[in-house]
């Protein structure tokens, strides 16, 4: 859950636009609501990175890539990543790194938008972003130690704990894009997403990452007995059902996200967690809520990251003609 927690914010790059110009009553309204639903991932907390430059750079990944359409959904990557943080606090020493070093309780929307942003730089950012953010986390993670309340030391380079930090998250991903945007999802393209985002895993230290569906599964089933949930799990389920609201109207649509997010918990973790009641109520009225919303987010983001990426991988790089150097 520390993977990548207080990452330090770089000079800024391109700044947030639409795509082309605002026009008229929808175009307005299309650019403001983009604006407020881009606030919840960028901005103060964040870093801004270049995702337009170079022309022909196709980042660690490239847009055929799986993890390109799974993590270009914005509706289902916000809910994506509120489970994670849910499972993830099951973790009694992923839990210990958050509570001892991370401003998570104060500051959680500044943790949320560096994990965005970490998420979406070593997806769709240019190579050198990309290794960059890399490089800052591995950094990051070297200080991070302390002992937890049983006793146990923890790391956060730990490459168990990195593994676990990794699966609770791009499993939740997969799962929120499988209800969320495509259900026809194939299963050899959930191996492929699996098996591109372990690359950053092992990047940041973690061994023996799962790289495919009946993987991500043994591993989960294989990690319940390493699981609790504790006050500091409720700590976190607190802060995440209390998120502040950034623009008017947030309250409600964060509140739609932490439902939804916790919809999408394996069901023994919702009942670790105190959510097993009234789950099948919850299912049957946030999905439809949250379809909805999201027809409207897809409707008003039209130059996100992933728009922007697109363009600068399929750009033609410029080519650079010098004169013959003539030697006498």
């Amino acid at each position: 859950m520390a993977s990548h927690d207080d990452l330090p914010t770089p000079p800024p790059a391109t700044p947030l636009r639409p795509a082309g110009p605002v026009v008229g009553v929808s175009g307005r309204l299309r650019h403001a609501i983009a604006m407020r639903l881009v606030s919840l991932t960028s901005g103060p907390g964040a870093p801004r990175l270049n995702y337009d430059t170079p022309d022909g750079d196709p980042g660690l990944f490239g847009p055929d890539a799986a993890c390109w359409h799974v993590h270009g959904d914005f509706t289902s990557m916000m809910i994506g990543g509120v489970s994670a943080l849910l499972l993830q606090s099951l973790h009694p020493l992923a839990m210990a790194g958050v509570w001892d070093h991370s401003t998570f309780r104060q500051d959680v929307m500044g943790r949320l938008r560096r994990t965005a942003t970490f998420i979406g730089g070593t997806t769709f950012g240019n190579t050198a972003d990309a290794q960059a953010l890399l490089e800052r986390v591995r950094r990051i993670h070297r200080q991070v130690t302390g002992t937890a309340p049983d006793g146990r030391p923890y790391a956060a380079y730990d490459p168990d704990l990195l593994t676990w930090v990794h699966v609770a998250e791009t499993s939740s991903f997969l799962r929120s894009y499988l209800v969320y945007k495509q259900p026809a999802f194939s299963r050899s393209d959930q191996d492929r997403y699996y098996a591109e985002v372990a690359r950053i895993a092992v990047a940041l230290g973690a061994r023996e990452v799962p790289t495919s569906v009946a993987q991500i599964d043994d591993y989960l089933d294989a990690m319940r007995p390493a699981l609790s949930a504790s006050e500091r799990t409720g700590e976190v389920v607190r802060v995440l059902r209390n998120l502040p609201a950034p623009f008017a109207g947030a309250r409600v649509f964060s509140g739609l996200l932490f439902r939804a997010g916790v919809d999408l918990l394996p069901e023994w973790a919702q009942t670790m967690l105190g959510f097993d009641d009234r789950a099948t109520i919850r299912r049957l009225t946030v999905r439809p809520a949250v379809r909805h919303m999201a027809r409207v987010a897809r409707w008003s983001m039209r130059n996100s990251v992933a728009h922007r990426a697109r363009r600068r991988a399929l750009a033609t790089p410029a080519v650079v003609v010098t004169e013959p150097s003539w030697e006498r």
